[in-house]
């Protein structure tokens, strides 16, 4: 169990394999020695479209609390953690909203739907020997039950239960690489959000943007992937890059 208090088995290869018609990324041979490669995802917008279960979670919020928030304002700001969502929308009782959310959730999390050939690609990259990790804003007791949908451990699930800052601080990627024993310039991570951009900046890593997520890239030298199976061919042609920081280190 690491961290986050998620339970972490070694590899997905156990519970299925790449399907057919995939193909698994090579390593790069600009590789550091001694090191492996490690791809990062986000869960919501990048794993799985959690969208309606936010939207049905957000709904019972403005029921139970009488708020005029829209889902819109509260959707503007995914990535971040929970409290610092709150904060931007003027929530006064963000504790009792969160109760309220957290509940909700949970109750409408059948309305999860993974994005399609995603379990296929990150088979393909477990079985060209990269460490898979999630990094998510998403509390722990909502995140675990989803991921494990997925049919496929990941080496690391850093969440806000753990230690440091949460997105857009480098804190959690910076911890998940320490998870999975790999260097910056070895890592990519996949994100849908402004946060997961500015995260990946400050923590030196390679970033790619899932334009099937929530969010839009803001910046056109960021790297695309318009589905699931394009990163396969994105982080195949990427070699592993020196760290690079933009932004803010504070």
């Amino acid at each position: 169990m690491n961290a986050a208090g998620v339970p972490s088995p070694s590899s997905c290869a156990r519970s299925a394999s790449p399907s057919k018609t995939t193909e698994a990324p090579e390593p790069s041979e600009a590789q550091p020695a001694g090191t492996g490669r490690a791809l990062l995802l986000d869960l919501d917008g990048v794993l799985l479209d959690t969208r309606p279960v936010m939207r049905e979670a957000w709904k019972k919020v403005q029921e139970d609390h009488h708020l005029d928030i829209p889902f819109a304002a509260y959707e503007a700001h995914l990535g971040r953690e929970f409290s610092d969502i709150m904060q931007r929308l003027g929530v006064v009782d963000a504790d009792g909203v969160h109760r309220t959310y957290g509940s909700a959730s949970t109750a409408a999390a059948h309305m999860a739907q993974e994005f399609m050939g995603i379990t296929d690609i990150l088979h393909a990259f477990v079985a060209a020997g990269w460490r898979l990790g999630v990094v998510t804003s998403k509390h722990v007791d909502r995140a675990a039950p989803l991921l494990a949908r997925l049919g496929c451990p990941f080496g690391t699930v850093r969440t806000p239960a753990g230690s440091g800052r949460s997105k857009p601080a480098p804190d959690p990627l910076l911890l998940a690489m320490v998870d999975l024993g790999v260097d910056p310039a070895s890592a990519v991570y996949v994100g849908d959000m402004p946060v997961d951009r500015e995260a990946a900046a400050r923590a030196g890593i390679a970033y790619v943007h899932a334009a099937w997520g929530y969010g839009e890239p803001g910046s056109t030298a960021v790297k695309v992937a318009q589905s699931p199976s394009d990163l396969l061919g994105l982080l195949r042609q990427a070699p592993a890059c020196a760290p690079f920081v933009e932004g803010s280190l504070v």
